[in-house]
């Protein structure tokens, strides 16, 4: 595949938050190409400043960084600066804490007429729970994500293998609608001010179960709808060396093919049947149990019939699909080494990249970043004996 020109090249983009929701959209528009700017608390400030593990979020690569007092009269003043040349500012601050602040939208937006400002909190700006803490476990549980899988056998609902609040729910939603403000903003459009909900944006990806219910009365409990195990061509099975396969035939055409290279065409015409599920789900059960898992899908997934492996992850890493797709890429820390990483897979084609060095600990791009919007070197060293930057 041909290496894709970084879309959002030219797009400023500074973020106030180190974990998250918004440190996953700006990972990803960083990986698009913007120029991400992680603004941080000064350490004699940073109490509630949480750094992440030296490997999350990409590691930091390609993003710049500066820490900032915003507390300080200069610290603000250098945010609104730095401010009024960027595109997009990303926050995760509790609702009217930046406002407090001095940094609310209101302020950027007289400095920056173009501004897209986006808050990503767990519930929203306003509304009942708006105020609430909250981390991906609990956003999962408000909007139907935890209810509608498979109970464990307490009857409670398990432990997602993801944070999909944090990730989709929260960050891809931010992307989205970052990316939707810019183009208006290509079209004419001034500034604008997004709030997005990690709890808003795990609804939106349980709207098929949601609408369903509000539409029909139906639920979509666990093993009560199509997607969430009713049928038996829709579920993981077990293989003779105790790893899994996952199998998803919901075409017909599909499920015809699985029976019958599973030795079970006597299944073909029952696939919707609710009175035979239990018996081909126990029949599917029976027949993966005679060879192990890597045998089957050798046999199966070519063949049409929506089976592919359960992986662990040490397995996926080297998945010889993603190897060659180019999807990790190396990294190297001081303290730590070297270590593969997750690429920017989402970003439009772009692949495997150079190795990133992951900046030391205080590491930081202060003087170039504030240089860039007017500060001269004095200027510069003040602030940093003040404790204003660092």
């Amino acid at each position: 595949m041909p290496e894709a020109t970084p879309q959002l090249q030219g797009i400023t983009l500074l973020n106030l938050a180190s974990v998250g929701p918004a440190a996953r959209a700006a990972r990803t528009l960083a990986d698009f190409g913007a120029q991400v700017i992680q603004v941080s608390p000064t350490p004699k400030k940073g109490g509630k400043q949480i750094r992440p593990p030296f490997h999350s979020y990409g590691a930091g690569r390609g993003i710049q960084r500066i820490q900032i007092d915003l507390k300080a009269d200069s610290g603000k003043k250098a945010f609104l600066k730095l401010a009024a040349s960027a595109d997009v500012i990303i926050e995760s601050y509790r609702p009217g804490v930046v406002d407090r602040l001095g940094i609310g939208f209101p302020v950027v937006r007289e400095v920056n007429p173009d501004i897209v400002y986006c808050s990503t909190t767990g519930y929203g700006q306003d509304g009942p729970a708006a105020g609430w803490a909250g981390h991906d476990i609990n956003y999962l549980g408000v909007a139907g994500y935890l209810a509608c899988s498979e109970p464990r056998a307490d009857g409670g609902a398990p432990i997602p293998g993801a944070t999909v609040a944090d990730s989709a729910g929260g960050g891809m939603h931010a992307v989205l609608s970052i990316l939707a403000a810019l183009v208006r903003r290509g079209m004419g459009g001034d500034a604008q001010y997004l709030d997005v909900s990690a709890a808003e944006g795990v609804l939106s990806l349980m709207s098929l179960s949601v609408d369903q219910y509000l539409a029909t009365g139906e639920v979509a409990g666990p093993r009560q709808v199509l997607l969430t195990g009713r049928y038996a061509f829709y579920d993981v099975y077990q293989c003779r060396d105790d790893k899994w396969v996952s199998v998803g035939a919901i075409e017909p055409h599909f499920f015809r093919n699985l029976c019958g290279l599973l030795g079970l065409e006597e299944y073909s015409d029952y696939q919707m049947d609710d009175a035979r599920q239990d018996e081909i789900r126990q029949a599917f059960r029976d027949a993966f149990l005679r060879r192990d898992r890597d045998e089957w899908v050798t046999e199966l997934a070519p063949k049409d019939t929506c089976v592919a492996p359960v992986y662990a992850i040490p397995e996926l890493v080297d998945d010889p699909h993603f190897i060659e797709r180019g999807i990790f890429m190396e990294a190297e820390d001081a303290e730590h080494g070297r270590f593969r990483q997750v690429g920017p897979i989402l970003a439009g084609g772009i692949r495997a990249q150079p190795e990133w060095k992951v900046p030391a600990q205080g590491e930081s791009d202060a003087e170039t970043l504030l240089a860039a919007v007017g500060y001269s070197p004095a200027e510069i060293r003040e602030m940093r004996q003040a404790g204003a930057v660092e």
